[in-house]
């Protein structure tokens, strides 16, 4: 699949545009060569001279024998934690010392994780690399599930965790244990056991899952069934997860039961709060911030759900932003919580505000900017539509779609516009930042 360089200050996609600028120094016009770069626990080995080539070799082999001067064990795991999955893959290729060290799984857990690139489904799991470069960095096969199911689907990806659907029959005309005939969009299959199978909640870094206990409710709630699964999972607290199932029934309609899983007990929790039956709330997505799950509903509220507390309560919408039909999308950068909507009108304006204060609820816009504009076109076409699929979780770049042909990034900040994708193969998908943090419950 064809997709855009590198390039940008974040390396994420193919400039839109080129930037001017001075052209780098070329080292070799330098009268004196670059001095070698100092690496933690390394000894720089300088090239011979010839009056060293001249000495005897039993002189030069006691010389090699001093040992170099390195860091203490503690301080260079402290430094190596602070180094990124991808750099500290890179430092594997220095010597067999450093492979061994970077290896090591207390090093790998310790590191710094960023977002590296989206889930996304193209007739089975697929995953597109942040960069746009290489093979996936992660392998969305999800082959560690394969000895005990025939086939799986996504459904959400938390941070680091993906909730899926898995069957222990295979789909109909599968051609592989991930991978779907590419027939017509309207094309359907019978599937008598499509409604046979598990809920499994797991980590693609680790390869460790866990199967979800079924919803097993009392004798006094005959009249209420499960809804849509979500999925909450903080990478400040990566050895545990929950999953939040909101309870639907005839008589009520919104948020007025739930079940609450935690990974920490394994079992499920009943809660039940009246205030709350009249707002429905958007099954499309849901944002796990501050161990609380948010749910923006048609009423230009958020309903939050605390979910060690359960405790219930609401946010007002920023002022102008309404829901009515469902077209506001909410999400989390920076510990921050972030609504935006795009108006189905004119240039179509984009409007992304940030929470500042829960307690007050004060809102504050962060940007304005036309999709038509971002994606170069001048002029309002029809059919037109546009999404902002995702925010990045450690900075001020978002993630835009015309649901057509392109993707691509841009930086709130210095207003750079980067392509991701300009062949339609890969249109929006799940964020998804790696975590080597084994988790302390029983799992597989």
């Amino acid at each position: 699949m064809p997709l855009g360089g590198s390039g940008g200050e974040h390396g994420y996609g193919e400039p839109a545009a080129a930037r001017g600028g001075r052209d780098e120094e070329d080292p070799s016009r330098s009268p004196h060569p670059a001095p070698l770069p100092l690496l933690p626990g390394l000894a720089v080995i300088p090239m011979a001279s010839e009056k060293e080539e001249k000495k005897p070799k039993d002189v030069r082999q006691e010389e090699d024998e001093v040992p170099a001067a390195s860091f203490p064990e503690d301080a260079l795991m402290e430094i190596l934690s602070r180094v990124p999955c991808r750099p500290l893959c890179r430092f594997k290729c220095v010597s067999k010392e450093w492979l061994a060290l970077c290896s090591y799984s207390h090093t790998r857990k310790m590191s710094l994780q960023t977002m590296s690139g989206f889930f996304y489904n193209d007739h089975g799991c697929r995953f597109h690399n942040l960069s746009g470069k290489g093979p996936p960095m992660v392998d969305p096969d999800l082959s560690f599930l394969r000895s005990s199911y025939k086939h799986f689907s996504v459904t959400q990806c938390s941070t680091s965790l993906l909730l899926c659907k898995c069957w222990k029959v295979p789909y109909p005309k599968q051609l592989g244990w991930n991978s779907l005939p590419k027939g017509k969009t309207e094309q359907f299959f019978e599937w008598p056991e499509a409604d046979e199978f598990d809920y499994v909640v797991c980590n693609p870094a680790t390869q460790e899952w866990t199967l979800l206990p079924p919803i097993e409710l009392l004798d006094h709630l005959p009249l209420f069934r499960p809804g849509k699964y979500f999925l909450g999972f903080d990478a400040a607290t990566p050895s545990r997860f929950v999953v939040f199932v909101p309870l639907n029934s005839s008589q009520t309609y919104g948020l007025s039961a739930d079940m609450i899983y935690s990974s920490d007990t394994g079992g499920w929790t009943f809660t039940q709060h009246n205030d709350f039956s009249t707002y429905p709330i958007s099954y499309l997505e849901s944002t796990f911030l501050n161990n609380t799950m948010h749910f923006p509903t048609r009423y230009s509220v958020i309903v939050t759900v605390d979910m060690e507390r359960k405790d219930w309560s609401e946010i007002k919408m920023p002022r102008g932003m309404t829901n009515e039909y469902g077209d506001v999308s909410i999400g989390k950068s920076q510990g921050r919580l972030f609504a935006w909507h795009i108006k189905d009108e004119g240039d179509y304006q984009l409007s992304i505000w940030v929470l500042e204060n829960y307690d007050s609820g004060k809102w504050t816009l962060k940007c304005t900017v036309s999709c038509s504009k971002l994606f170069g076109r001048d002029c309002r076409k029809n059919y037109e539509s546009y999404s902002m699929f995702a925010i990045h979780p450690e900075c001020n770049l978002i993630f835009l779609t015309d649901n057509k042909e392109k993707t691509l990034s841009y930086d709130m900040d210095n207003q750079e516009v980067h392509i991701i994708c300009a062949t339609g193969d890969f249109l929006e998908g799940l964020p998804y930042t790696p975590s080597f943090v084994e988790w302390t419950s029983d799992g597989h």
